[in-house]
């Protein structure tokens, strides 16, 4: 009788469109965690909820020091979002957000300074309220220009702002993890300007992660995104 394939074997099958590079990157960091981690029912649920690849994007993050950063409290243009959703997170990061902001439900929060502004925000200070909660998308994005930041806020695509690597690198520990649980256990996204809304509004958990899960091809997207954006590095 064959042996049932366990989480590491089912990991190293595991493909996603990244860039090679960067795939590789993300792998190295789920089989190291694989490896710390024996415990094989909580294992599935970090690779589950995003735990494992936030945890990656995070330590690859502290090992970098950029020089030249215009980011200062009270400047947020990057926190004017873009697109439909905000951003894509995981649901540990979901979770994290909505217990940060649910206190403060009810009060005014960054859509009273711009429309699309993100919940998250102080409409008078411009300060994230979620700072310690913020997810991988808000602690990587950085700029060296103020004045592109504003631009970009404004639909204009000028250089200056943009995503750190250890980014893509949690992108595509996210869509490993998912290709390893594949038939085990659903590996959801979601939406931070919908999770961080619905808690400002006054929703619970639940109601906020339903109303701000992705469709699966979301994250798909997001990845390609990601390599076009890597491959022009």
């Amino acid at each position: 009788m064959s042996k049932s394939p366990t989480l590491t074997d089912r990991l190293y099958k595991a493909r996603t469109p990244s860039t090679p590079e960067v795939s590789d990157r993300a792998k190295r960091g789920l089989i190291a965690y694989l490896q710390a981690q024996p415990d094989t029912a909580r294992a599935t649920k970090d690779l589950s909820d995003g735990t494992a690849a936030t945890g990656i994007g995070r330590v690859a993050l502290s090992g970098l020091s950029p020089q030249g950063l215009a980011c200062a409290d009270g400047c947020a243009f990057c926190c004017i979002l873009s697109g439909a959703d905000g951003g894509t997170i995981t649901e540990a990061e979901a979770v994290g957000l909505h217990t940060a902001l649910a206190p403060l439900a009810g009060q005014p929060d960054g859509r009273a300074w711009h429309p699309k502004a993100c919940p998250s925000l102080d409409p008078e200070t411009r300060s994230c309220r979620a700072y310690e909660a913020r997810p991988m998308i808000c602690r990587s994005y950085v700029s060296t220009d103020v004045v592109a930041c504003k631009s970009v806020s404004d639909g204009q695509a000028v250089p200056g702002p943009g995503t750190l690597g250890p980014y893509h690198t949690y992108l595509a520990a996210i869509g490993l993890s998912r290709a390893t649980l594949k038939g085990v256990k659903r590996v959801s996204t979601y939406a931070l300007a919908e999770v961080a809304a619905a808690a400002i509004e006054g929703g619970s958990l639940d109601d906020a992660l339903a109303r701000a899960r992705h469709k699966p091809a979301e994250l798909e997207a997001e990845l390609k995104r990601s390599k076009r954006d890597m491959s022009r590095v």
